[in-house]
């Protein structure tokens, strides 16, 4: 493994702002939020807490995963990678929960989750109960609920930055950087579980036979274990692997991106690069790359259009509503032939 992750207790916005996520790399933040109600409650009671978060829920619908005993909490892809191993429904939260404490006790209980439930729209009542004085008030992100029993979260990245906060249940997270993306063998990238790609290799019992490379990702790899209370910070695209570790689970997350507002998500300019780049000559598709280094990943940090005036520097201007519309109208003038 690298280094271990560092771990924090006392965070100060200051500190988290100007030391840790500068770090660029994951940071275990103990009792970040162990002043949170809810974490009180987990730790009293599940059932407690499963009730406070059902009179907090509204009858929006949201997407339940279930699965059986013999799928050991792994949910993931059938055999062929064609279909699911699990079923998904959409249905109010109390459902999910009146699941889940229903099978509480049982001692091989089918798997049941629920992630990236969004508090605004399902929870409202909990974002009073949920402050982060880690994040500015006023910056756009999204607050989420992730809830079940003994569940895995196959080996993933996200495009935002990420606070994951434990509220109740413990939970083991095995990270590692976007580089080892060679080694962790990704599925299918247009039909996955629910838009990430994930890793096919299982982390309980991999098989290296038709994973070798996976032994060499496991060297680079960190694992923090999270109790109620704690807090884990996640830069964007660090590839993480989540095991809950009790019969009842939650966890409370906030993603935020800097990047200008109007930037899309990378994945499609990759989606894209399947017609305009992937399959050139190996000669030819080198030298795109050195085009790509140049103009977008500026590896030198020097601005590639600085010999030329601003007001003639056309698409490649300093973005505007107007550029912005013509960018796309050139990009869908293209995909439309």
């Amino acid at each position: 493994m690298t280094d271990a992750i560092p771990v924090y207790r006392s965070v100060s916005r200051d500190l988290f702002e100007t030391q840790i996520v500068p770090e660029g790399r994951p940071a275990v933040i103990r009792g970040l939020v162990s002043n949170w109600p809810m974490v009180s409650l987990g730790l009293r009671s599940h059932s407690e807490l499963s009730n406070h978060i059902r009179a907090a829920a509204t009858n929006d619908p949201t997407v339940i995963w279930s699965g059986s005993p013999e799928i050991k909490g792994r949910f993931f892809y059938s055999h062929d990678l064609k279909a699911f191993n699990h079923a998904q429904e959409k249905a109010p939260l109390s459902v999910l929960l009146d699941r889940l404490m229903r099978h509480h006790r049982d001692s091989e209980p089918p798997g049941f989750y629920a992630g990236g439930v969004p508090l605004a729209s399902h929870l409202p009542r909990l974002l009073l109960e949920t402050p982060m004085p880690l994040l500015e008030k006023k910056g756009e992100r999204r607050v989420s609920l992730w809830i079940g029993n003994r569940v895995r979260t196959a080996a993933h990245w996200d495009l935002p930055q990420n606070l994951a906060c434990v509220i109740a249940g413990r939970r083991r997270f095995t990270l590692f950087p976007i580089e080892q993306i060679r080694n962790l063998y990704f599925g299918p990238v247009d039909f996955t579980l629910s838009g990430q790609p994930i890793s096919l290799v299982d982390f309980i019992e991999p098989d290296l036979d038709a994973h070798p490379q996976f032994a060499e990702a496991m060297k680079h790899s960190q694992v923090a274990e999270l109790e109620p209370g704690d807090g884990l910070y996640m830069p964007s695209l660090w590839i993480h692997h989540v095991e809950s570790l009790d019969p009842f689970s939650a966890m409370i997350n906030f993603w935020w991106r800097d990047a200008p507002a109007y930037t899309e998500a990378p994945i499609f300019s990759l989606l894209h690069g399947l017609l305009t780049l992937r399959d050139l000559p190996p000669r030819e598709r080198q030298a795109w790359r050195t085009v790509f280094d140049h103009y977008l990943f500026r590896p030198d940090e020097q601005d590639p259009m600085g010999h030329i005036p601003q007001d003639a520097r056309g698409l490649f201007a300093a973005m505007t509503p107007e550029i912005m519309r013509r960018l796309k109208a050139t990009l869908i003038s293209h995909l439309s032939r």
